[in-house]
């Protein structure tokens, strides 16, 4: 799990963990005021969930352990929260399994049934659930690996008294997965060191001592940390005579979506090694016209450059500083990183016709996106109500100790990377209050700055903010005693603008706070320049990017991935055909990996498997992380169990009192394709379920039109079986949860061989600007013929392609009344040959 060390509450909140929470509210009665909340899908009853943790059979019951903050919405105070299920979709949610404490929050990890008793914590017969998870300690910031047992199947637990038991003093050492290794007869530990990107083996023969085995890794996806490993043999074609191991990575950020997504290595395990297949031979480079190679010594006739970034033309490879620059084609490539990330300007193609559907790239460099509307970060005029150039905080009153005496000038001891502020001082929380500056954490000092009182005569309130993305970092403006606006950074030490419409606030007395009540990791705020104006300060551009443009418009934008090494982007401009556009590449940014790579521009009819679709991933969408497998699963089947949400805007989702949920468990399997092992994933049979019904009715020849499905509208949750034929359409698929000028489109796009989820019209989704887009998965027809199947629930769709040999799962948030689905065909005919319904779990109505 990512760990956003929030600040601790009042250790009075304690007494509340051992509530007996209520079981959901399941159907109708909830549905009616919650239309987001899923009805076959586990969400908690109220605030915050992410990772599954230990999900276990025993005793008739599926058991899933989850990441919980019982005292909030967001991320903190975490523990175990704890709910039981005998059909993996109907959830009863039990009383608070592990609560945190001052001193240790209940990070991820994993359940097994202890039925030898090998830990000697068994009692009277009862045989022990023993949990292992990641103690961190928000004092120290120190992760170790601790157990605890449970005698009456979960309900209590009780912490082992020589905890920790794997304590290696490192902040980054999580996420345990225990399983029996019947081999050897003895248990395995697989653990991530996750900047590291490494993850670790150990064996025990009680659970309370351990060896080290082994490590694996770096591998793989490595543009993030590695979180939530998870290790398992499958058979390899359904032949239990032939059979190999699976290891399960998430990676956060760098997944091939966006964000944080789940990976997988396929290989042996002998005990004591993972060893993984080697990787698949590169795909081939895209293939049409070449537009740019730049391998000469100038970029080209008509390309222009400004600034100092981009020099007089390309650059042979790598640049004095700069790690070794891999994947360009040829001898030379654009490259930003001259002396250092600090240069910025622009390099501007000549004009050229868009005559192709694809156009393809290598990219490489920092991860700084295009963000519209942006500006070169200076202030707006307007009255100044703080600058924070003096030696003292002129009339604002100080709280605590976290901002010192007054303003910083720039970096606070132990503190580097500080930017974007105006002129030399700020307000900086990153000081502790002590002698020496650096111990204890600066962080863990708290604190407030209050202005002195005005009145809201301008429109706009601007500030420079940066630092921690909590609530417990932010600056607020306070009208008659209640906060009317606020803002927090974005884990970052870049101050970057915000403006408050306070039109409707013309004439109060108000007040600008400054707060920091975090004391865990990015627990500071930095603010700068508070302007009164009657125009908004416009955000500063600070991007690594090359975009396509055309009549002036961004309509296409590319960034590296904090890489130096370039892997293909390709943008689809079928919609564009015949259009006349431009190549800007632009550098902004000025701070790490403030520099992009651009190579070998192709237009094609086909695009090219991004560098990070060259790794295996169990999911395409954005919303599928930390997968676990349930142990002791009858019949030995291999399900998993993801956190459905995403690390970039889990904190944003617009839901109301509760925030997150799982993905329908799926049960796994080893599936030969192509000459390759994919692990394939289906949806998990429900018992109990009504059967499919077949729309014989929707089967037959469908010819470049929508049409809608009434018998398939659903306000609950269902599953949508839907193979088409192959026919001259370019693209077919379903909608679903549309309604008015919503949809969710799930598609099929025959010259690419992708299947896709379209998301930009779902709903609401302007709540966080990662959350729309299109997401897709390389998916093969087969003789001819794609076969879907669409799990849609109140606030999810997942989609399963040729019986799970591509997924994609993304959250999704229409509107109330958006629950209608339709089958579509663009560009020519298609044939549905076969249409199913099943409903999973009944809505509202």
């Amino acid at each position: 799990m990512r760990r956003r060390m929030r600040a601790l509450w009042a250790t009075a909140a304690v007494a509340a963990l051992t509530t007996t929470l209520a079981a959901p509210v399941q159907g109708r009665e909830r549905a009616e005021v919650d239309p987001h909340r899923p009805v076959a899908h586990f969400a908690p009853e109220q605030n915050w969930v992410n990772d599954p943790n230990g999900p276990v059979w025993f005793e008739g019951r599926y058991h899933l352990f989850f990441q919980h903050n019982p005292l909030g919405n967001d991320w903190g105070h975490m523990s175990w929260g704890h709910a039981v299920s005998t059909d993996l979709v109907t959830w009863e949610e039990r009383p608070l399994a592990i609560p945190w404490s001052e001193r240790e929050h209940i990070f991820s990890g994993t359940v097994v049934v202890d039925e030898d008793n090998t830990s000697g914590f068994g009692d009277h017969g009862r045989t022990p659930l023993v949990a292992a998870y990641t103690s961190w300690d928000p004092v120290t910031g120190i992760q170790a690996q601790s157990i605890a047992y449970s005698l009456d199947a979960g309900e209590t637990w009780t912490r082992y008294a020589g905890n920790p038991v794997l304590d290696l003093g490192s902040r980054e050492f999580r996420d345990p997965k225990v399983f029996r290794y019947d081999a050897g007869g003895y248990w395995v530990m697989a653990v991530a060191l996750a900047t590291e990107r490494v993850i670790r083996f150990y064996r025990s023969d009680d659970l309370t001592g351990w060896t080290h085995l082994s490590d694996f890794g770096p591998a793989g996806a490595v543009g993030g940390v590695w979180e939530m490993p998870d290790l398992f043999e499958l058979p390899v074609d359904g032949d239990p005579t032939r059979t190999r191991w699976v290891l399960v990575v998430s990676l956060n950020p760098g997944a091939v979506a966006g964000g944080s997504g789940a990976q997988y290595f396929v290989g042996d395990f002998d005990g004591t090694r993972f060893v993984a297949d080697p990787r698949p031979a590169d795909y081939p480079d895209a293939t049409g016209d070449l537009l740019a190679d730049f391998e000469g010594p100038a970029y080209g006739e008509g390309w222009t450059a400004t600034g100092d970034a981009f020099g007089s033309g390309p650059v042979p490879g790598t640049l004095p500083g700069q790690h070794p620059v891999t994947g360009f084609r040829g001898d030379a490539l654009v490259n930003t990183f001259r002396g250092g990330d600090a240069a910025t300007g622009t390099l501007t193609s000549p004009p050229f016709t868009l005559d192709r559907r694809w156009l393809t790239m290598l990219v490489g460099g920092g991860r700084h996106p295009h963000r519209p509307g942006t500006g070169d970060g200076s202030a707006p005029t307007g009255t100044v109500l703080a600058d924070f150039e003096g030696g003292d905080f002129d009339g604002w009153t100080v709280e605590g100790t976290a901002f010192g005496p007054g303003p910083t000038p720039g970096d606070a001891a132990c503190q580097t990377g500080v930017r974007g502020y105006l002129g030399a001082g700020l307000a900086n929380s990153y000081q502790n209050g002590h002698g020496d500056p650096c111990d204890p954490p600066p962080d863990s000092a708290t604190g407030r700055l209050v202005s002195p009182a005005f009145t809201v005569r301008d429109r706009w309130v601007n500030v420079l903010v940066g630092g921690g993305a909590g609530t417990d970092t932010a600056v607020r403006l306070v009208v008659d005693g209640e906060v009317v606006r606020t803002a927090s950074g974005r884990e970052s030490g870049t101050l970057d603008w915000v403006a408050w419409d306070v039109a409707v606030l013309a004439g109060a007395r108000a007040h600008v706070e400054v707060l920091d009540e975090d004391t865990g990791g990015w627990g500071h705020v930095l603010v700068d320049h508070v302007v009164l104006s009657d125009q908004p300060a416009r955000p500063r551009s600070d991007e690594s990017t090359v975009n396509l443009v055309v009549d002036g418009q961004v309509v296409r934008t590319a960034t590296g991935q904090d890489s130096e090494g370039l892997a293909p982007v390709s943008w689809d401009v079928g919609d564009l055909r015949g259009r006349t556009a431009q190549l800007s590449v632009v550098d902004t940014s000025t701070g790490g990996w403030g520099h992009v790579l651009l190579d070998h521009v192709v237009a094609g009819d086909a695009p090219a498997p991004s560098d990070l679709e060259r790794h295996a991933w169990l999911d395409h969408g954005t919303d599928f992380y930390a997968p676990l497998t349930i142990e002791n699963a009858p019949g030995g089947e291999r399900i998993a169990i993801a956190w459905m949400n995403n690390w970039e805007y889990a904190t944003s989702t617009p839901t109301a009192g509760w925030r997150g949920s799982m993905t329908l468990p799926r049960t796994l399997a080893l599936r030969t394709l192509d000459g390759r092992l994919v692990l394939t994933s289906r949806p998990v049979d429900v018992p109990g379920a009504p059967a499919p019904r077949r729309l014989r009715g929707q089967e037959g020849v469908l010819d470049d039109r929508t049409v809608p499905v009434p018998r398939a509208a659903d306000d609950g949750a269902v599953l949508l079986t839907v193979e088409f034929e192959l026919g001259d359409a370019t693209s077919f698929g379903l909608h679903v949860r549309a309604g008015g000028d919503e949809r969710t489109v799930v598609g099929y796009d025959v010259a690419a061989g992708r299947m896709y989820v379209d998301r930009t019209r779902s709903g609401a989704v302007d709540f966080h600007p990662a959350f729309g887009g299109v997401h897709t998965a390389r998916l093969p027809a087969r003789e001819g013929r794609v076969r879907l199947q669409v799990v849609v629930d109140r606030s999810s769709v997942e989609v399963f392609g040729n019986d799970g040999e591509a997924t994609i799962t993304d959250l999704v948030y229409p509107s109330r009344g958006s629950d209608r689905v339709a089958l579509f065909a663009d560009g020519g005919r298609v044939t549905v040959t076969s249409f199913e319904v099943r409903r999973l779990a009944p809505g509202a109505s």
